[in-house]
């Protein structure tokens, strides 16, 4: 069976300025003004919200510390959940395009370092649940990517098999998930880094969904 896996944060949607807003929110709690732009903080927003608290934390006095970052990371999980879909789209074409590979027979599913619960709300708010065979979120297990096990589960809890499948993602996060798992991986060039993205010399890329079967089907048939 061949298994097309998905990061979801800047791969199958873009959650940045649902993500900001609810960082910025634990900074204006404390009092201050908000540190970061939906926009150009982007590329930090998908990476999670511990990298956003610490660059608004660095923003304002100068240095991040953990103590900090943990003390907020709880409030900060709750204002995303209060606003989890207000500005979050799916991107253009994503959900035809994974309605397609499911009916070219790939099996789907989402590997993501957002909580499970939290992505679990998401995908079925924007109306695409129905779409993955299974879920793996950042709290699935003891460890999160880059460590390949969240996505061996994501690929062998579907029925697929590691040596048939891939990573679609966006991040060197997911550069580094998929050469430690040992298989291909797929980036996109429509995020923060656009083209900068090749940096990261992946298997594959791709500049809107269209694009992407083919580069699936150029890798793993």
């Amino acid at each position: 069976m061949r298994t097309v896996v998905f990061d979801l944060d800047g791969t199958l949607a873009d959650t940045s300025a649902d993500l900001i807003a609810a960082a910025n929110s634990c900074f204006i709690a404390l009092g201050h003004a908000a540190p970061l732009d939906p926009l150009a903080d982007a590329s930090t927003a998908f990476r999670g919200g511990r990298a956003m608290l610490r660059l608004g934390f660095e923003r304002l006095h100068g240095a991040a510390d953990d103590a900090r970052i943990d003390a907020q990371y709880a409030p900060f999980l709750a204002a995303y959940e209060d606003g989890i879909d207000r500005e979050t789209r799916l991107y253009p074409d994503a959900m035809e395009t994974v309605t397609a590979l499911r009916a070219a027979g790939y099996v789907t599913t989402i590997c993501t370092n957002k909580p499970a619960a939290l992505a679990e709300t998401l995908m079925t708010r924007l109306g695409a649940r129905h779409l993955f065979d299974m879920l793996i979120g950042a709290d699935t297990l003891p460890v999160r990517k880059p460590d390949p096990a969240p996505y061996r589960a994501a690929v062998e809890g579907a029925g697929g098999l590691l040596t048939t499948s891939l990573l679609v993602g966006d991040t060197e996060t997911d550069r580094l998930t998929a050469r430690a798992a040992g298989v291909p991986c797929i980036l996109v060039t429509f995020g923060p880094e656009g083209e900068g993205i090749r940096r990261l010399d992946a298997d594959g890329y791709f500049a809107g969904y269209g694009a992407l079967p083919a580069e699936i089907t150029r890798l793993i048939g």
